[in-house]
């Protein structure tokens, strides 16, 4: 709104001064009118609701948000919702969404948050029980109302939930004649002679890619090396530091181990959309990602599309694989002019129809059970069935029993696992700092 009218402002100053240049004593009469003329000629109504949503860009992300965006603005009159791109790494947007709050800004309504955020950010949020969440919080999956729940307030509405998956290609698996890994070291093993083989015909070929950069994707990598090797969760929900532990350990050098053999060098900068690059490109044999890379490993320009499929992430010495928690809410700003409009616009994208689109569409996991029996769903992504099981029993980050510190916890974490990862430290060191910073940062006892 207030764009608008400083425009009318510019404009009325830029008449004024064309006709004192041109040496008119007088101006003509300002009319006040309400329909501003922009540059194209085109009418825009002072009195109408812009809600401006930040979304992410991972995959299909940004077009499917633009897609419901325009479903919402052509259903309401008088309403336009506008989609701004974010950082694809969470812990850039995150920055990008502190500078809004610091200012206590009203640019941006509704807020694409991480499932680790709310008790970080709840302060800057309405609640979304005042707005109507009440009548549908039942329809999703009760852990995550519960993880978005600070203080009996709703902070966020759950939008898609995440677990992380081993992509594998079924052809090589079958031209080398492997399974599907079960463990770590079956991993290391298969990816190894794939690579060799196809690297006969292909310099570029990888075994195994993923998430080595040092930001919040290689914590979700590095708990689930961990927590499948009975390492622990960094910091467990009584509040006990477990990190420093002959199991964690063990399997974090073990994943270096992997940089410049099975992965390449690297590996130690790609986030999510960098490892799928190389997937979707055919130079690789696995990858580990997120449930959107389904939809886009199957996409016509894909080169693996027709020849992959997903499972569990392998096991360590606790016999089975763990997915870490991953997922985004909508949360609205309380800095918003129009927090009811911008409410209805979560609501909206978040509900069962706004769900199974991006479903359907994109292969981003539904936070509403029911959507898990649509035969349309399946039909578009047959491993949410198959796979059901994974999504509910994800391993959390340590972000509620950390909050409002999870941010600065998670970032001592990777910072930690990176350095292993680059060579700089080996585990054994990185961990024993990481424990005497931990217990700086939070006060939590070592178990």
């Amino acid at each position: 709104m207030l764009k608008r009218y400083w425009l009318i402002g510019l404009v009325v100053l830029l008449a004024f001064s064309l006709l004192f240049a041109a040496g008119c004593g007088e101006a003509e009469e300002v009319v006040d009118d309400p329909d501003v003329v922009d540059e194209e000629d085109e009418v825009v109504d002072p009195d109408e609701v812009v809600i401006t949503v930040a979304a992410g860009a991972v995959g299909m992300e940004l077009e499917l948000t633009r897609d419901l965006a325009e479903m919402y603005s052509e259903a309401n009159e008088g309403v336009t919702v506008d989609v701004l791109d974010t950082p694809d790494m969470a812990d850039d947007r995150l920055g990008l969404y502190l500078q809004f709050f610091e200012a206590g800004s009203s640019e941006v309504d509704v807020y694409q948050i991480d499932v680790i955020w709310p008790g970080d950010l709840a302060e800057h949020f309405v609640d979304l029980y005042e707005y109507g969440a009440d009548a549908v919080a039942d329809d999703h999956f009760p852990a995550i109302i519960e993880n978005n729940t600070v203080d009996g307030r709703l902070v966020g509405i759950p939008w898609f939930t995440d677990a992380g998956l081993l992509y594998y290609r079924t052809d090589l698996l079958e031209k080398y004649e492997l399974d599907v890994p079960q463990t770590w070291d079956e991993l290391e093993e298969y990816a190894q002679i794939i690579q060799d083989g196809e690297r006969e015909e292909n310099p570029d070929f990888w075994g195994f890619v993923w998430q080595g950069n040092a930001y919040e994707g290689l914590t979700c990598d590095a708990l689930e090396w961990i927590a499948s090797n009975d390492g622990g969760t960094i910091i467990e929900p009584e509040g006990v530091i477990t990190i420093n532990n002959p199991n964690a350990i063990e399997i974090v050098d073990q994943a270096a181990g992997w940089v410049g053999t099975i992965s390449p060098e690297g590996v130690t900068t790609m986030a999510e959309e960098d490892s799928r690059a190389i997937w979707h490109a055919g130079n690789a044999a696995f990858m580990r990602n997120w449930p959107y890379a389904y939809a886009t490993s199957m996409a016509d320009d894909s080169a693996v599309a027709g020849n992959f499929d997903v499972s569990p992430l392998p096991a360590g010495k606790s016999g089975s694989g763990a997915a870490t928690l991953g997922g985004w809410q909508l949360a609205v700003s309380k800095y918003s002019d129009n927090p009811e409009v911008a409410a209805d616009v979560a609501l909206f994208m978040a509900s069962y129809e706004g769900q199974k689109y991006r479903a359907v569409e994109g292969t981003f996991n539904p936070t509403i059970m029911d959507l898990y029996d649509d035969p349309e769903v399946l039909e578009a992504a047959p491993f949410f069935e198959a796979l059901y099981d994974v999504f509910i029993n994800a391993v959390a980050r340590p972000s509620t029993v950390t909050a409002p510190q999870y941010a600065a916890v998670s970032e001592l974490f990777y910072n930690a696992v990176h350095d292993v990862l680059t060579g700089q430290k080996d585990a054994a060191d990185a961990f024993e700092e990481l424990e005497l910073d931990l217990q700086d940062l939070t006060g939590f006892p070592v178990e």
